[in-house]
C-alpha cells in the first residue's frame, strides 16, 4: 500500500465509523482512575512551563480533548478524518477542532507547550513512525511535554507487531525502542505506565501510557 493509500484507508475507515466511536469512548476515562492521574500529571506539567497550549494529535471525536480542557489547559484538536471533527464539533462546540495529518501538522516551530497522543501512532507503518515524532518535536517547545499511548508488544526487541484492528491495521509498539526513538530527538522519557495485557478483554495486549519531556 502507498503511504497516500495507508492514510486515505485510516481516514475514510474512522470518518465511516465516527458516530459509534464517539458514542463508545463518551465516557472511558470514568473507569479509569490511573489513566486520569497520568493525563492530570502531563497536563501539570504543561501548566507548569506556560509553553503554551496542548496539542490532541488524533483526536477522534474529542472527548480526551475536552478531559485536558477541563484541567484548566488551552488545548485544541487535530484528526485525519473528517468524520471524526465533526462529531467533535458537535460535542464540543466551544473547543477548536481542525482536519489535518499528523505527518505535515499547520502548526509553528515551537508552536504548543504539549502534545498528547491517545492511540494515534497505531495505524502508522512502522518505516514511518519517525515522521511523526519529527513533527511531534518540530511543533513543541522546549520544555514541553509528550505524552503516547499504545499497545504494547510481545517481543520488545522487535520495533512493532501487526494485528487486524477493527478499523483498519494496526500496530503495538516496543515500549522500550518508542522511548529510544523518542530520546533521538531530545525526548526524554520520564514516566511509563504499563497495564498487563490479562486486564485487556479484547485482544489481551498490554496497553502502555509514555510521558517524555523536551529537554532542547
Amino acid at each position: 500500500m502507498t503511504a497516500a493509500g495507508f492514510l486515505e484507508t485510516t481516514r475514510d475507515a474512522y470518518t465511516a465509523r465516527a458516530a459509534e466511536y464517539s458514542e463508545l469512548f463518551r465516557d472511558f476515562l470514568a473507569d479509569q482512575p490511573l489513566d486520569r492521574a497520568l493525563i492530570d500529571t502531563f497536563a501539570d506539567l504543561v501548566k507548569a512551563t506556560g509553553a503554551g497550549p496542548i496539542a490532541d494529535l488524533g483526536c477522534g471525536p474529542g472527548h480526551y480533548t475536552a478531559y485536558l480542557q477541563a484541567r484548566g489547559l488551552p488545548v485544541f484538536g487535530i484528526d485525519l478524518s473528517p468524520g471524526m471533527i465533526e462529531q467533535a464539533r458537535q460535542e464540543h462546540p466551544g473547543l477548536r477542532f481542525e482536519v489535518g495529518s499528523m505527518f505535515a501538522l499547520d502548526l509553528a516551530d515551537a508552536g504548543v507547550g504539549g502534545v498528547f497522543s491517545h492511540y494515534s501512532i497505531i495505524h502508522t507503518p512502522p518505516e514511518r513512525v519517525h515522521e511523526l515524532f519529527d513533527e511531534f518535536t518540530r511543533v513543541l517547545a522546549p520544555g514541553g511535554h509528550v505524552l503516547l499511548s499504545f499497545s504494547a508488544t510481545d517481543d520488545p526487541s522487535q520495533l512493532a507487531e501487526p494485528y487486524d484492528h477493527a478499523v483498519s491495521l494496526a500496530y503495538r509498539w516496543s515500549t522500550d525502542l518508542i522511548s529510544a526513538m523518542l530520546r533521538e530527538r531530545n525526548l526524554i522519557e520520564t514516566a511509563r505506565l504499563i497495564f498487563p495485557g490479562d486486564q485487556d478483554t479484547t485482544r489481551g495486549f498490554p496497553r502502555v501510557f509514555l510521558l517524555a519531556g523536551k529537554t532542547g
